[in-house]
Formats: structure tokens, C-alpha cells, sequence
């Protein structure tokens, strides 16, 4: 059975592991002024943002996902052709509207397909299942990365599926932000009041960034830091202490709004390295995707794995 794997443009995994992996990526549209970039994880886009002075006014960005209709038409012009099952792994449905139109595309694809593969001799049925991660960046990248693991060892359709939505309820996705202004006017656009006033005041005066957990849908902060330098390395020394407790995946994934070399410079990252490398896991590092960019700032850090269970002490 071919089996294809889709996921949104928000789940951040190295362009290599995509591209090996024949990984599809919907594409997320970003709209500045009078600037749009269409987020495909496409190296030289995300390095033309970050490095953008455009990337100071992302917090009043629009974004636009693939609509119900222009999902179905994906999927009835080319991946019901190409594969016989196909997953769709999507953002968190808590923020964002990619889970209910992929769920709802869905039925008008799995009523329509019949026709189109038996014009191209297929009478084979066709399967499509839409998973919510209920993660958001760094952290759908452990989902997807697992979900290749388990193709590639012919997993049946039914216990893919099984394993992917139980994994939902066990990754941790994290991020540290560097403008804590900016990540307010950025919530507020959004409706969002998760970052009050009052705290990016705060925490802008006195240098305090805030270590944000995103965990079965809903995202909080959970740990402070006086500096992003601080705070990073607090993330990292977390990542430490669970990936030598034990991983459900063997993956560490963190994405950086900027140049990897600047990641790698972060203090903790030598250490998760060489835990990861002593552990037999795989750390897993990419550019942060526009959309990721827009919505954290360029500069944040996002980190996940999948435990299961996760210390809340830092």
C-alpha cells in the first residue's frame, strides 16, 4: 500500500526530511501590507523573512490556510492518485481552522475519489485520515517524524492512525520567545489576551522571557527567564533531563527564527547535542517557518518531543 503523509506549513522539520521523505506541506499564505509570502518551507523564503525588515511588522500579519475546497482539490488532483491512504497531520485545532477543513474536505474526497482511480485503471479503494497533532511548530515535527518511521516499516493504516492520535496526548512542544512586545501585539491581533499589557511591560523592562508550553491544545507559560540567552538554555537543560529519562520517539526537533548558527551558538545547545548523540536520538534542528515567525517572532526558539510524562520543575 502507498502511503502518503501531508502536513501543514506550521510544522517545522528540516527541508531534507521532507523532500526524503516525500513529505507534502499545505501551504500557509502570509500577508504583510503589501507583502505576501506563501509558506512552504521553502529554504530561501524563510531566509528572506527573517532577514527582512518586514519581519518587524509580522505581528500585524494576515494568514490564510487552504480552505475546505482547495484541500479536496489537492487531494482529488493529485493524491488520490499518487497513494492509496493518506494521513493529514494538522496543527492544533485550538488555533487554527486546518483540522475542521481538512475533517471536512475529507467527506467530500472520500465521495468523490472512485471515479478519478478508475479513469487511471485503479479500482482499489482509497483511504484519508485526518489526525490533530494538538501541537503546534517544533512539536508536530515529532508527530510527522514518527509517522515516516512507522510507513516505512508497512504499519497497517488502522494502528498508524491508533499510534499517531495516542502520541497527541504525549508531546510537549515549547518555545522561548525574544520580544515579548512583539509576541503581544502579535496575540492581540489574533484576539488572544494570553499576553497582557502589564506582562510584556514587565517583562520587556526588566529582560524577563517567559518559557510557553504547548500540551494537548492549550499553550501556558510554565517557567521565567532573565534573558533569552537564560531562557534558552533552560529549554535546552529541560530537553536534557527527558531525553535521558526516556523519549516515546527517539527525536528531539527545535526550530530557530533565524540562521541555525545562531541556534547552535545558544548556550545548552552543545549539551543537547551530546545527550541526544549518547541517547541514540536524533536532534532534529530547522528554520522556524514564516508562519512560525509571525506568530513567535524572529529569533524565538521551539522545541518538542514526546514523553510520557514531562517534569514541570526548570
Amino acid at each position: 500500500m502507498r502511503i502518503g503523509l501531508v502536513v501543514d506549513a506550521t510544522c517545522d522539520l528540516p527541508r531534507q526530511f521532507i523532500d526524503d521523505h516525500q513529505i507534502i506541506v499545505m501551504p500557509i499564505t502570509v500577508k504583510i501590507d503589501e507583502h505576501t509570502f506563501v509558506d512552504v518551507h521553502e529554504p530561501a523564503a524563510m531566509e528572506n523573512y527573517y532577514l527582512a525588515d518586514i519581519s518587524k511588522r509580522g505581528h500585524a500579519a494576515e494568514t490564510a490556510s487552504l480552505s475546505v475546497d482547495e484541500i479536496r482539490d489537492l487531494f482529488l488532483g493529485k493524491l488520490v492518485l499518487d497513494y492509496d491512504a493518506v494521513f493529514c497531520l494538522t496543527v492544533t485545532s485550538t488555533r487554527s481552522p486546518i483540522f475542521a477543513n481538512a475533517t471536512q474536505a475529507s467527506f467530500a474526497i472520500l465521495g468523490s475519489y472512485r471515479p478519478i482511480r478508475r479513469a487511471a485503471g485503479n479500482e482499489s479503494p482509497f483511504l484519508m485520515r485526518v489526525v490533530d497533532t494538538r501541537s503546534l511548530f517544533a512539536g508536530q515535527g515529532v508527530t510527522a517524524i514518527e509517522a515516516t518511521r512507522l510507513v516505512a516499516a508497512d504499519t497497517g493504516v488502522g494502528q498508524i492512525r491508533e499510534r499517531l492520535v495516542d502520541l497527541a496526548s504525549h508531546t510537549y512542544a515549547y518555545v522561548v520567545p525574544r520580544d515579548l512586545n512583539y509576541l503581544r501585539a502579535r496575540t492581540r491581533q489574533k484576539g488572544d489576551r494570553s499576553v497582557g499589557f502589564l506582562t510584556a511591560k514587565l517583562g520587556t523592562a526588566l529582560d524577563i522571557k517567559p518559557i510557553l508550553r504547548g500540551f494537548q491544545g492549550e499553550t501556558e507559560p510554565v517557567a521565567k527567564a532573565r534573558g533569552f540567552d537564560n531562557g534558552a538554555g533552560m529549554l535546552f537543560g529541560h530537553a536534557v533531563a527527558a531525553v535521558k529519562r526516556g523519549l516515546m520517539v527517539p527525536a528531539v526537533c527545535v526550530s530557530y527564527g533565524g540562521p541555525l548558527q545562531e541556534l547552535e551558538a545558544l548556550p545548552g545547545h552543545q549539551a543537547l547535542a551530546t545527550a541526544c548523540a549518547e541517547a541514540g536520538v536524533t536532534l532534529y534542528q530547522s528554520v522556524m517557518s514564516i508562519t512560525g515567525m509571525v506568530n513567535l517572532g524572529t529569533g524565538a526558539v521551539s522545541l518538542g518531543y514526546a514523553a510520557a510524562t514531562d517534569d514541570t520543575r526548570f
